[in-house]
């Protein structure tokens, strides 16, 4: 199958095609280009969306902590190097199949131009000799009309009579000149219709094919590369397709590790504050407090002052309280912006370990640092006294000397830290017997209510008793002594004014140290709490480590001490577990 025998009348055609061929791969180019930017700019968006999406520092404890979030941003780092893959189609795309393309219009075009010069020529010869073939054909006709007017003339001239035998011989010698004249355009015109029909034959069935030949091999090359580079293109695209299989593979890897119940324990870790439940509150028989006949130094009934909850000093206590006025109330709350304690007794018990390791990690990994660079700097100073060219041991003196002070400084800081961890673990917790008593809250109620509290039952006894404690703890006062105790305490107290209108303003409410607290009772004092403690039974409050307090009963030496916590709830710890300061040691 050949253009130059089947498509030997179609060159200006075959002309025409393969200028579409050309055009073609200039409009390939121009989509390969349009796809390697199309490849790119989604890249460009994947990653942009990532980085969009990444954690922020303020987050990245979240994402350290909960698989969802891990295995969302493990996603995203899928998604990141699966964006990566489409730049490499496109950066693959340019360098190979856009190079080669455009060598091959180069090549197409510089063939093309070739051939058609070629067979230019070949046409120009064939019409050439078409040319002259037309020339000798009008030759050889006037010829032959010559010679046959001029045989017509010597017929004429022969058979007129007048004329002499002279000029007949002219006429015939003119006629023989005529048609040898004719003759010779005749040989001529038949030499160069021999010489055309070669030249036609040549051009048809061996120059042009020729030319059709060379064309047609181009055009055939030319879609051979098309068809490669149409096959790179796929090829180049699915090189990237086990990388991306990998990437999705990785994105399913990471839904398939996001655990529910892990993050739940997560969370349970995180916010965990290892405070005891508290105890159900009692019941406050306000019907009955005429009952009591307890007073104070004024005269006014114990109900009054217990009434004195919600009063406008109250009110105006809270209100400094949220201010962070002064006052008891603001001796122990630290400020919204104030740094956490030392060692982080003020967090929750569960938190304060956990950034006490954390802490104790921090120094560890520094005190390796320091010791890999003290390491290399002795090595070095071994190098300078084996070597004294290279540098002065000396000059390292100083640097190992300050590196040396360094570790031990942050030894003695780690050590620190791990006696707080210590004494968090090494703490007991409180055991003994305990009698149940009533809170604050129902002090009003303790005398009517006594036979309740006499029937009871025998008192409770806690089995968790540590080993630090040998002794058993004494049995708090009952309801009867302390209500008694109290009376005698408050006859005891210099007078204090009774509250007579619960809508004024009384500045005389703003308590201060040593004042009563707004429940009727002295405020002695402050404590610490030292250890944790979990309240067992009815008439004890439970406490935090490092918890704040008021003090409003020394131990009477049943081991026991009445306090009074910031949320007002009221009841006896131990003795030994708290850190007591009391008013009168300040005036002394």
């Amino acid at each position: 199958m050949s253009w130059g025998i089947e498509l030997w009348d179609q060159y200006d055609t075959i002309a025409t095609h393969t200028q579409k061929g050309i055009d073609f791969c200039e409009r390939f180019t121009h989509f390969l280009k349009d796809r390697c930017s199309i490849e790119l700019k989604y890249a460009s968006e994947l990653k942009k969306l990532v980085k969009n999406y990444q954690p922020k520092k303020k987050e990245e404890e979240d994402y350290q902590q909960y698989t969802w979030a891990i295995k969302f941003w493990d996603m995203l780092k899928e998604l990141h190097d699966l964006a990566g893959q489409h730049e490499v189609i496109a950066e693959n795309t340019q360098s190979q199949v856009l190079k080669d393309l455009q060598s091959l219009i180069t090549e197409t075009k510089q063939q093309r131009k070739k051939d058609l010069q070629e067979g230019a020529k070949v046409q120009d010869h064939l019409k050439s000799s078409y040319s002259q073939l037309d020339k000798s054909r009008s030759k050889y006709e006037r010829a032959f009309k010559m010679a046959e007017k001029a045989t017509d003339d010597y017929r004429k001239a022969d058979a007129d009579i007048n004329l002499s035998r002279a000029e007949v011989e002219k006429t015939r010698n003119q006629m023989m000149i005529k048609n040898n004249q004719c003759d010779e355009c005749k040989n001529e015109y038949a030499a160069q219709l021999q010489q055309t029909n070669q030249h036609q034959r040549d051009h048809y069935t061996q120059q042009m094919p020729a030319v059709f030949q060379q064309m047609q091999g181009m055009e055939e090359n030319r879609i051979n590369k098309i068809k490669s580079m149409v096959k790179q293109v796929a090829d180049i695209e699915r090189s990237v397709i086990p990388i991306i299989n990998t990437c999705i593979d990785g994105m399913v890897k990471a839904s398939d590790g996001i655990s529910a119940e892990e993050d739940s324990r997560a969370v349970i870790d995180k916010y965990k504050s290892g405070f005891p439940i508290p105890n159900d509150i009692p019941f406050e028989d306000l019907s009955n407090a005429s009952v009591i006949d307890t007073s104070n130094a004024n005269g006014t009934p114990k109900s009054s002052l217990d009434s004195r909850k919600g009063t406008v000093s109250d009110k105006k206590r809270n209100k400094k309280d949220k201010k962070g006025g002064g006052g008891l109330f603001g001796i122990f709350t630290s400020s919204k912006g104030e740094e956490s304690k030392e060692d982080f007794s003020d967090l929750p018990p569960n938190q304060q370990r956990k950034a006490l390791n954390r802490k104790i990690d921090e120094f560890k990994k520094e005190i390796a640092r320091e010791t890999a660079e003290r390491e290399g700097m002795l090595k070095m100073k071994d190098v300078y006294v084996n070597n004294p060219a290279l540098g002065d041991p000396n000059a390292l003196e100083k640097k190992i000397e300050e590196n040396a002070q360094k570790i031990d400084s942050l030894q003695a800081e780690m050590r620190k830290y791990q006696g707080y961890l210590t004494n968090m673990d090494v703490k007991p917790s409180p055991a003994g017997h305990r009698r149940n008593s009533l809170s604050d809250d129902s002090i009003s109620q303790s005398s009517t209510n006594m036979e309740i509290s006499q029937t009871s039952g025998p008192p409770q006894t806690m089995h968790n008793e540590p080993e630090v404690y040998t002794e058993e703890w004494p049995e708090p006062p009952s309801d009867e002594e302390f209500e008694e105790e109290r009376a005698v305490e408050l006859r005891e107290k210099p007078d204090k004014k009774a509250i007579d209108d619960e809508d004024g303003d009384h500045p005389e409410f703003d308590q201060t140290e040593g004042d009563f607290d707004d429940e009727g009772f002295p405020v002695i004092g402050t404590c610490r709490a030292l250890y944790p403690y979990e309240a067992g039974n009815e008439g004890s409050v439970a406490m935090t480590e490092g918890e704040e307090m008021f003090v409003l009963e020394q131990d009477q030496g049943d081991g026991w001490t009445r306090v009074r916590k910031h949320d007002n709830s009221e009841g006896f710890v131990p003795t030994s577990y708290i850190q007591c300061h009391f008013y009168d040691q300040d005036e002394v």
